[in-house]
């Protein structure tokens, strides 16, 4: 089916993140369509576009030129153009550049649309056999020492699952101030090159990781993605059960905002842990309601 391309669009292109076969027909077909293709590095986009024989004229768009080059994109979309936004690979705005332009396109009231696609947190994600009901991407950690481990202690306490991008030279680095601060029994996943030649996802904790990264130097190669299971057994000991008991009572009748807000003034507890504990709790209820629906649903 012919893609219709539309006047003053700007489209939202996820590309491979490795394998060149990763793309979409319809990604390909407004590639070629578009007046314009903004690419996060037109060097490393021009491979992929000369594959598919995509002739369309690029404009770099980094974040070193984003704020002024968005004033350009945003007068030629007014003039009638449509642009197509790429980043190097997957989804463009993820740890990536992107957000000043879409922000400047929505607030002068013209149409933004996604073309979904790769996107690395997500791949790795859904190969690593961590919980996926609920997670949260945090992108890159600070590269100073100092910041980066203050931001993990600001994650210690985080139930849900961890997903961090980090580059090749930093990883080890990385790695061991995972887990020096988040714990050496943490379970956690290391994706490397993923889609690409040598894709490898390696499970264990990261005490572990630390020293199988160490073990090899091709193991440091790469771009990486670090997925981290929730601190749930932190949080949860951290919690007296007389206060697990009110606020479970509590869930019965309110929302979880709410029972968390009023746990938090009865007792004195910290508002945002109650509420990371609530919403593990009732999410545990919703899951043992839907267990009893479908047993007897099956009795009958």
């Amino acid at each position: 089916m012919q893609v219709s391309i539309e006047p003053g669009v700007l489209y939202v292109v996820a590309t491979p993140i490795g394998n060149l076969a990763d793309i979409t027909y319809r990604a390909v077909e407004i590639l070629q369509s578009v007046s314009l293709i903004a690419a996060e590095d037109t060097r490393r986009s021009r491979p992929l576009l000369r594959h598919y024989g995509i002739a369309t004229p690029m404009i770099s768009l980094h974040e070193h030129n984003e704020a002024s080059r968005a004033k350009e994109l945003l007068t030629r979309l007014h003039c009638g153009e449509s642009i197509a936004l790429i980043s190097d690979a997957g989804t463009p705005l993820i740890s990536d550049p992107g957000y000043r332009l879409v922000a400047a396109v929505r607030a002068a009231g013209m149409r933004v649309a996604p073309v979904p696609g790769p996107s690395a947190a997500i791949t790795a994600l859904s190969a690593a056999g961590l919980p996926t009901d609920r997670f949260v991407f945090e992108g890159f950690l600070p590269a100073r020492p100092g910041a980066r481990e203050r931001r993990l202690r600001e994650l210690k306490a985080e139930i849900r699952t961890l997903i961090l991008y980090e580059s090749s030279h930093r990883i080890g680095a990385a790695l061991e101030a995972m887990r020096d601060v988040l714990g050496a029994q943490r379970q956690a996943v290391l994706a490397r090159e993923l889609t690409k030649t040598f894709e490898n996802l390696h499970g264990d904790t990261l005490e572990a990781l630390c020293v199988w990264v160490n073990q090899d130097s091709n193991r440091q190669r790469g771009e990486f993605v670090v997925l981290i299971e929730g601190a749930k057994d932190v949080q949860e000991q951290t919690v007296l059960p007389d206060t697990r008991r009110l606020l479970s009572l509590l869930l019965t009748e309110l929302p979880v905002k709410t029972a968390a807000r009023l746990t938090a003034d009865l007792i004195g507890e910290k508002k945002n842990s109650l509420y990371q504990l609530a919403l593990s709790l009732d999410a545990g209820s919703a899951r043992r309601s839907g267990a009893n629906f479908r047993q007897k649903r099956n009795k009958r």
